[in-house]
């Protein structure tokens, strides 16, 4: 099937929504978001099909669009208030509440100033990947 129109992988799609693989999978599969097969049986989806998606978010307020997502390669970010920052030397500590969590991330102190964070300001955590650690808990059951 030969088409004029940009088809986009899957995982391309996402990263122009700025949601997970996972979450378009989930939309393919559901029928939220139309496909054309490949000869091979994969999805390819037309650059038109997200625009809808795209005009829905758009029109969010800044804090709740997905925008800022579409703009950085991390999607595990953690949006929140920041409640403490303190710099000494060439680092700082900045603790990030989101709900009832807390996030410490120890970044530079240029950093810091760069960005002129300071407590009660909204801020997000990215998490790479490679760098989240794990705890089991135990149910308290």
């Amino acid at each position: 099937m030969k088409s004029s129109m940009p088809m986009l992988t899957p995982r391309e799609a996402a990263r122009m929504l700025g949601i997970s693989y996972p979450t378009i999978k989930q939309w393919i599969l559901g029928g939220k978001l139309k496909t054309v097969p490949t000869p091979g049986g994969h999805h390819r989806i037309a650059e038109s099909a997200l625009k809808p998606f795209l005009a829905k978010d758009d029109a969010k307020a800044p804090s709740d669009s997905r925008q800022r997502f579409r703009r950085v390669s991390g999607r595990n970010q953690i949006a929140g208030k920041v409640v403490s920052v303190r710099i000494e030397g060439l680092l700082a500590e900045v603790i990030l509440k989101a709900g009832d969590q807390t996030v410490t991330a120890i970044i530079t102190a240029n950093a810091v100033r760069e960005l002129k964070l300071k407590k009660g300001d909204s801020a997000a955590a990215l998490i790479k990947s490679t760098d989240v650690m794990i705890e089991r808990l135990e149910d308290p059951s």
